[in-house]
């Protein structure tokens, strides 16, 4: 008797569920068709699941949760899998909510299908379930931010992590991409497996496929002994593809096939292998450009891009300056004798004004170097933090446009300035403003501020 998995084929028509059906009938699976009741729960059979896998209908996929929310009522222990002919990003993320484990997307491949089904059966032990809960603190804990933007990209990461689909980290550079992909592999199912990140930007053009790839003893002058790629050395696990757009059109082509086929030929080979590798992509620029221009294969594009993940740059979450200040100074700071713990309310405001646009990495560069300058005094001072001058020249726009800016940062600076005079309190800030308190927090709501960033107690 084999692992029993349910099918609930609400699209018979697109052929997906006998096309699962024949992949996993011969690897141990016992596949029993059920079928579900006007309750919408499933029709009483005896004993429970393993797996469960739903081939959604196209009108069902407006309006999941009329299906998927009995039944997790009724098979709460079973992860649920879904099936189904395309689908937006957006679709994707409802089901993910909604609790769907994963989902598979066609073509579908046994060399695809099985590992991420055989993971899903084996995770949902008691014992794995408590190691995912620590992984997930653990794995989170570096993510310093509670800005509302920040936020709202990184509660995504359990959701994307438990899936096996491939992501597409975008954001400026030094916004955390690397980060944000450990974070993901840390807390799936492949975290006992190796995770590789590789700069796609920083390998030359003719050894970009040798990278990837491998290459056999003798493939080229210099061959002297076989050599793997990082394909192979992430075998199980996750691959990273930072700057991926990078790539040139020919090494563009053999990944596509790689991540259609999970088959690879390393230089100088006869034979194809095959790989089990969940592949992340990040990158730094403007895709759209870089399709328009022919840089990057549309194709391609769209097999990185199941699940976008947008990072928000630091000038968009302001409050969470101060907060990473401290962060960052701790950590510059451990074990050294007479060094700073903290930051003149000057400095800080000299923090909060600049613009940041190296992002994270750039923030914590200038702190090591302020910890440095002010090791006599004990005291970040303005002095210490040391930044460019500003060159951007503005784009010319019509008066009232240029106004509205001016007067939109000009808001945004003097509601922070507040706040952070006063520790993040709203009443006494209010009252500072001269305005009332609820005028006021209209005002943070208005620009998105979070005042909790600027509270000592929770740096």
């Amino acid at each position: 008797m084999g692992t029993t998995l349910w099918l609930l084929d609400l699209d018979p028509a697109s052929g997906l569920g006998s096309a699962l059906q024949d992949i996993v009938e011969p690897c141990g699976f016992e596949v029993v068709a059920v079928r579900p009741t006007a309750n919408g729960r499933l029709e009483s059979i005896a004993g429970e699941p393993a797996l469960i896998v739903i081939v959604l209908s196209p009108s069902l996929l407006e309006s999941p949760e009329k299906l998927l929310q009995p039944l997790h009522r009724q098979v709460p222990e079973a992860p649920i899998v879904a099936m189904f002919a395309g689908g937006e990003p957006d679709r994707i993320f409802r089901l993910l909510e909604l609790g769907v484990q994963d989902f598979l997307s066609t073509p579908l491949r046994a060399r695809d299908v099985l590992p991420r089904l055989w993971r899903l059966q084996q995770r949902e032990c008691p014992e794995a379930v408590a190691a995912a809960q620590l992984k997930e603190k653990l794995g989170l804990r570096h993510l310093v931010g509670e800005s509302r933007s920040f936020l709202s990209a990184i509660e995504r990461i359990p959701l994307v992590a438990r899936c096996d689909a491939s992501v597409l980290i975008s954001g400026e550079t030094g916004t955390g991409k690397e980060l944000i992909a450990r974070a993901i592999h840390s807390l799936s199912p492949r975290s006992r497996k190796p995770f590789l990140a590789i700069n796609c930007g920083a390998i030359p053009t003719e050894l970009v496929e040798n990278e990837l790839f491998g290459h056999e003893r003798s493939a080229f002058t210099g061959a002297f002994s076989q050599q793997d790629g990082v394909v192979q050395e992430a075998e199980g696990g996750t691959l990273l593809l930072d700057e991926v757009d990078s790539l040139p059109l020919l090494a563009q082509v053999k990944l596509l096939r790689f991540l259609q086929e999970k088959e690879y030929r390393p230089l100088g080979s006869a034979r194809p292998r095959k790989a089990d590798v969940r592949v992340l992509a990040a990158a730094n620029g403007d895709l759209d450009s870089a399709l328009r221009q022919g840089r990057m294969r549309q194709d391609l594009y769209y097999r990185l891009n199941v699940i976008p993940f947008h990072l928000p740059a630091l000038r968009e979450r302001r409050e969470d300056i101060p907060r990473l200040a401290h962060h960052f100074l701790g950590r510059s700071t451990d074990g050294r004798a007479r060094t700073p713990r903290r930051f003149s309310p000057r400095a800080l405001q000299a923090l909060l004004d600049y613009d940041w646009p190296g992002n994270v990495r750039e923030l914590e560069h200038v702190i090591e170097r302020a910890a440095v300058l002010s090791q006599e005094e004990g005291l970040i001072r303005e002095q210490h933090i040391l930044l460019p001058h500003a060159t951007t020249v503005e784009t010319l726009e019509s008066f009232q446009r240029a106004k509205a800016r001016v007067v939109t940062r000009f808001e945004a600076d003097y509601i922070r300035g507040l706040l952070l005079a006063h520790q993040g309190n709203i009443s006494r800030a209010a009252k500072a403003a001269d305005k009332n308190r609820r005028a006021f927090w209209e005002l943070i709501r208005k620009h998105g501020i979070d005042a909790r960033g600027f509270r000592p107690a929770s740096l």
